[in-house]
């Protein structure tokens, strides 16, 4: 079924950065598309960005321009870098498949605040 692992949140000051990282197992990502979501407090979970093999990544509007997702086939892992950072992108970021099929794993917690 695969588990995903994610980490790298952090308290961070507005117009700062971040390194996500996602460790995948259980199933390859070569052949999945894998996505970034995040849940604000009060908020339901959305996609924040999607990487596919042999495809240019898809952001959402307002994380456009700012963040960056990629992949280490050979780490089985994604990643997401996120610069100019808002108030707003407060929340817990989880990975998954595009069609989110495996079980959510734990997030890890990015706080955008001076």
């Amino acid at each position: 079924q695969g588990q995903v692992v994610e980490s790298g949140g952090s308290l961070v000051q507005p117009g700062g950065s971040l390194r996500l990282s996602c460790v995948a197992t259980g199933f390859s990502i070569r052949t999945e598309i894998m996505a970034w979501y995040r849940q604000a407090p009060g908020k339901q979970r959305e996609r924040v960005a999607s990487i596919s093999s042999g495809r240019d990544p898809i952001y959402t509007d307002f994380v456009e321009g700012r963040f960056t997702i990629s992949r280490d086939s050979a780490k089985n892992a994604i990643y997401l870098e996120m610069n100019s950072l808002k108030p707003e992108d407060t929340g817990v970021y989880y990975c998954n498949t595009g069609s989110r099929r495996i079980p959510w794993g734990q997030g890890t917690q990015v706080t955008v605040s001076a």
